[in-house]
């Protein structure tokens, strides 16, 4: 137990030292818009130039004669306060310019950025295997599209273009004040380096902390998707009070580390403030020892002074600023590691294009990887020929889901051999795999827009007609045209407007569009009264015909038909025949049948 902890302790302080450059990855998604974002750094350095002829100017504003002393007043004669203020005016109307368009580049720039950030992180999720969704829950991963894409939205468009004019402000405001008086410059600029060591104490703390506040704030989100995706279950069990303690634990964590973090953030500004504009208060007071001693000029003065406000001002927004940055190199981390994760598309395999719908399973076995110890399938051996119906009998927990997801890939065997017309499942292209399939499983998803829409999702290139003729195979035609908006009503939130019964046919007509050669229906009755049963196997019946179909039921009545029957139990396959050689043995499904029907 020691020896993991030890182990952790260090995965962890790896992890820690390595945020940033994790964290930096984001850039490269700014490389297409390297040219204007360099257009952009331009108008900011002009922008943070021109703001600082503003000290220089009132400097020497201190400084000008009166107009009786002037002998040629020009454009270019200093002494003169108009052309000061002329000069100053200049200043303003070029620094208006300059700051409208870094700030519409650098949006042009991060929207950009953004954009294709977010349609990379959605790319590798929906691309995702299975097991990364097992061991991530969905709230979490939206949270990291939606609130983290946003934090990195304000770092990116106005706080980056921020923290480089403030230290382009800071190191013009030292060359300045170190070329007007070197001796009042280095009382100045001796807080510096305890200012650098606190900026990085700090930052570590604040950084720490924003990132627990990011994975609270993800969890929260996470309890607020399950609880309003099953606000069913929530309500039939009166567990709406349960639920809101659940959430209002978790935002409560939330606010305590945002508490927490704006504390260490205020101590941090705080500090530098008070250290910086204490000794601007120091140098103020030794100027004016060096003025009145005629060792400084009280033009030169006035100018180090506005400069050196100007610097701890600056020096102030680079603290305050760092905050905003930990919080957003937290975010960022983490999105990028979504982003550069490896996903089903980087499976390359052989284009197989024409496939019969033959399947073999030589000595499959298979457990999860969240519980190796438990072995869910053992030894399978199943061969099937094209255009046969299989059904699958067996205790729930036998393993008989398992294996339509190890037909679809979602995972692959941990032992043994899946083959599809006699070639190894993993030399199959995967989308070419799966096209060739299609699942109309017990629990019906369907999505938020119309019964058109989702009868399509099928096959996304259907003409109107093709869909018409789907949903009547279906036995759904007529339950639609029913609707006022027939084939455009829409369906709700999962579905939450239709039947089950009405739901299991709009999937039917979904697997017809398809035309698949391999069919899996996982208990795709149970579920259903008998009027809706009748229905959705009469046409189940009519999308069998003609295709390998594996048939996962608890009802035996719906597979008396099928050509092979086989009885899964612990993981193992204990029975195989049809329904007649099954009844005769006497077995484990011979009993099943006699108690379903008496």
């Amino acid at each position: 137990m020691a020896k993991f902890g030890k182990q952790e302790k260090s995965e962890k302080i790896k992890l820690e030292k390595g945020a940033y450059k994790r964290a930096f990855r984001v850039f490269k998604f700014m490389k297409p818009y390297q040219g204007i974002f360099i257009v952009g750094i331009l108008f900011l350095i002009l922008s943070s130039i021109t703001t600082m002829g503003f000290p220089y100017l009132i400097g020497e504003l201190f400084g000008t004669k009166n107009p009786s002393e002037i002998s040629n007043s020009d454009w270019k004669n200093f002494d003169d306060t108009n052309v000061i203020m002329l000069f100053l005016l200049g200043i303003f109307i070029a620094n208006a310019f300059f700051s409208f368009f870094r700030i519409y580049i650098f949006s042009i720039v991060t929207e950009n950025t953004l954009r294709d950030v977010r349609n990379k992180a959605f790319d590798k999720l929906i691309h995702s295997p299975i097991s990364f969704f097992d061991k991530n829950k969905v709230g979490e991963l939206t949270s990291r599209i939606a609130t983290d894409t946003n934090l990195l939205q304000e770092m990116l468009m106005t706080t980056l273009a921020e923290f480089i004019r403030q230290w382009l402000t800071i190191i013009l405001s030292v060359i300045v004040i170190a070329y007007t008086s070197p001796r009042l410059s280095i009382i100045m600029l001796s807080i510096v380096p305890i200012v650098l060591v606190l900026v990085i104490i700090f930052g570590k703390r604040i950084k720490k902390i924003s990132k627990n506040a990011q994975d609270s704030a993800a969890e929260s989100n996470n309890i607020l998707g399950e609880a309003l995706m099953g606000i069913k279950n929530v309500k039939a069990f009166a567990n709406e009070a349960f639920e809101l303690m659940r959430y209002k634990k978790s935002t409560e964590q939330i606010k305590n580390l945002s508490i927490r973090g704006a504390v260490w953030r205020g101590l941090f500004a705080a500090f530098i403030i008070l250290g910086l504009f204490g000794s601007i208060s120091v140098v103020i007071w030794q100027g004016m020892i060096m003025v009145h001693s005629g060792e400084l000029q009280m033009d030169e003065f006035i100018r180090f002074i506005f400069f050196t406000v100007f610097l701890g001002a600056s020096f102030g927004g680079v603290g305050t600023m760092m905050g905003t940055i930990q919080k957003s190199i937290g975010a960022t981390e983490r999105l990028m590691d979504i982003v550069n994760q490896e996903t089903e598309k980087n499976i390359k395999n052989t284009e197989y294009s024409n496939l019969k719908g033959e399947v073999t399973f030589e000595n499959v076995s298979f457990h999860y990887e969240t519980r190796a110890n438990v072995e869910v399938l053992k030894n399978l051996n199943l061969e099937v020929k094209p255009g046969q119906s299989i059904a699958i009998v067996g205790a729930s927990g036998a393993g008989k889901s398992t294996i339509a997801s190890l037909l679809l890939r979602f995972y692959e065997p941990t032992g043994g051999t899946i083959l599809f017309d006699g070639i190894n499942a993993k030399q199959f292209n995967l989308q070419t795999l799966r096209s060739n399939m299609a699942i109309v499983p017990q629990e019906v998803i369907l999505f938020g827009g119309s019964i058109k829409d989702n009868i399509a999702y099928g096959n996304v290139e259907a003409s109107d007609s093709e869909i018409l003729e789907a949903a009547r195979n279906a036995n759904a035609f007529n339950f639609i045209n029913a609707f006022p908006e027939g084939f455009d009503t829409l369906v709700g939130d999962r579905g939450i407007q239709l039947s089950g019964g009405q739901k299991q046919r709009i999937a039917i007509a979904r697997a017809v569009l398809k035309n698949p050669k391999i069919l899996i229906l996982d208990e795709a009755t149970s579920a259903l009264d008998s009027e809706s049963e009748k229905l959705v196997q009469e046409a189940l019946d009519r999308l069998m015909q003609g295709r390998t179909t594996f048939v996962i039921a608890h009802r035996l009545s719906t597979i008396k038909k099928a050509d092979k029957i086989i009885v899964i139990e612990e993981g193992k396959l204990i029975e195989s025949g049809t329904h007649d050689e099954l009844i005769k043995t006497g077995g484990v499904y011979a009993n099943l049948s006699a108690i379903q029907f008496g």
